[in-house]
């Protein structure tokens, strides 16, 4: 009896627990988490909501070396970017025209970086605004409370910024390859098309020329019957 007392107690202190655990691994963050000295990199912001009112506006700081070139935009969100003296966007705001990123939903905004030439950990400061005009500031070390996401910027992954079309000239030759395979798929298709009504066409003749030869030795027997 008193373990079933003391079940729903425990139930909801487990279920809090799981909670608190999900809420505190919700973290804002910029992937990929690797990338390619030099290459122009699509870079995707995650928004994760972790409180019961909703995110309305979004800031996140340009890291060092890292240049910004482009941004997609969004519905329901509008989009300013600030420069510093040389003329660079040094952060990049959305802020809500909507209801914003609700309690349980998340938003991702994606954008184009040209990243630093040589190899480096670039760190993504993120500030995240939420309507009652609280702000949680991802901009810690890892590990902490409200971590701040890293990038590392590496030849390890150059492989896999090349194949996936990072680079701004790979992208180009990634396209003509596609093109051209486009190209030579639409020809196959055309060539086995062309060699089998060839094959049709052939096994028609040999059967009507066997048809003929039949109709031949079935004439001369006939011929053959009549004169005995």
């Amino acid at each position: 009896m008193k373990i079933s007392k003391r079940f729903p107690f425990i139930a909801t202190a487990a279920a809090g627990l799981l909670l608190f655990s999900g809420i505190a691994s919700a973290h804002v963050t910029v992937k990929p988490a690797s990338s390619q000295p030099g290459a122009w990199e699509t870079y995707t912001i995650k928004i994760p909501s972790e409180k019961e009112i909703a995110t309305t506006k979004v800031t996140l700081k340009v890291p060092e070396g890292v240049e910004l070139m482009q941004y997609q935009p969004i519905p329901d969100w509008k989009i300013t970017t600030e420069k510093d003296s040389a003329g660079k966007i040094s952060s990049i705001t959305w802020n809500a025209t909507a209801e914003g990123i609700n309690a349980g939903e998340f938003q991702q905004f994606n954008f184009v970086a040209h990243n630093p030439e040589k190899e480096t950990d670039v760190a993504w400061n993120a500030f995240q605004y939420y309507k009652d005009g609280s702000i949680v500031e991802w901009t810690g070390d890892e590990g902490s409370e409200s971590p701040h996401s890293i990038t590392k910027i590496t030849t390890v992954a150059g492989q896999e910024a090349e194949s996936s079309g990072h680079s701004h000239d790979a992208a180009a030759d990634h396209q003509d390859q596609k093109t051209d395979n486009s190209s030579n798929g639409d020809a196959a298709p055309a060539a086995a098309d062309s060699s089998s009504s060839s094959g049709v066409q052939t096994a028609t003749l040999v059967v009507s020329i066997a048809a003929l030869v039949l109709s031949i030795i079935s004439l001369i027997a006939a011929l053959a019957k009549r004169k005995r």
